[in-house]
């Protein structure tokens, strides 16, 4: 069986594990000043974020409409795939499982979605799994299964230096009791099982907030050997100092290292570093 495996722009996977399996890559859309971006296509994270940092407005964004989807599965279906695995951010905060949804309705080959209650480094890991299993020749259902038991042992954690721009774009979820102190604080949240941002506590300092998050990793890991993803929104000499500590703290076998998209970038604000981590799933 020939499997596709399809993500969104938000994993931002760098583009040689895009080539070296051969994923589909479907951008949301970012609304700024009266133009609109493809996320990633049209403008990247340096240019955005630069942009941010200057800019008195602040972008809004939109899933990807039905029609890409469905221009995807039915290119992919022409191609001679049999079936399409699709590892989307979470649909806890954005409306692009839907869209793929719709679009999987109208495809002659069979597609499923993959809902990975998560975004950035934590989906790129899910779907660089799920696209290494296709590769393999493994089927659709092994391929989604393969995915959904990442997804299961993943956790990411962010921390932001401010909360102005999940409460602008209305993605604050459970961190919105921290919105009081947020000029005083550095929020360290988290993605809940179901998919939607909470606050999981609030840290005086930004380095006592990535040692916070080196902590739970740790724990998370305990004391087996992991994959580990780590991105930023324009804040690369704060993750030189979260790998350090990593590689002292735990057994690191495979690293995924990717800007935070603009998309993402336009609901955290510049400053903003993620971190994800699995233990090795035993098949590997």
């Amino acid at each position: 069986m020939k499997v596709a495996v399809v993500t969104d722009s938000t994993a931002y996977l760098p583009r040689e594990h895009v080539e070296a399996y051969g994923i589909r890559v479907v951008p949301l859309r970012l609304h700024w000043d009266g133009k609109t971006y493809r996320d990633g296509v049209d403008i990247t994270p340096e240019a955005f974020y630069a942009r941010l940092r200057a800019s008195d407005t602040i972008p809004t964004t939109s899933q990807p409409p039905m029609q890409d989807f469905l221009d995807t599965f039915r290119a992919l279906a022409n191609e001679g795939y049999d079936a399409v695995v699709a590892v989307l951010i979470s649909s806890g905060i954005s409306g692009t499982v839907a869209s793929a949804l719709a679009a999987a309705n109208e495809c002659r080959i069979p597609v499923r979605v993959v809902d990975t209650r998560s975004t950035s480094v934590a989906q790129g890991w899910i779907a660089l799994e799920a696209a290494q299993l296709a590769q393999q020749g493994a089927d659709v259902d092994e391929v989604v299964a393969r995915a959904e038991a990442v997804r299961e042992r993943m956790a990411i954690w962010f921390v932001v230096d401010t909360l102005k721009y999940l409460h602008k774009g209305g993605r604050i979820g459970g961190a919105s009791r921290f919105l009081g102190a947020m000029l005083n604080i550095k929020p360290l949240l988290y993605f809940t099982p179901h998919g939607t941002i909470d606050a999981l506590e609030r840290v005086r300092t930004k380095r006592r907030a990535l040692l916070r998050m080196v902590d739970l990793a740790v724990r998370h890991a305990g004391e087996r050997p992991v994959h580990v993803g780590i991105t930023h929104a324009d804040a690369a000499d704060t993750v030189r100092a979260l790998e350090y500590e990593l590689q002292r703290c735990l057994e690191v076998r495979a690293w995924l290292r990717a800007p935070l998209s603009p998309v993402l970038g336009a609901h955290v604000g510049p400053g903003t570093v993620g971190l994800a981590v699995y233990p090795v799933l035993d098949m590997d």
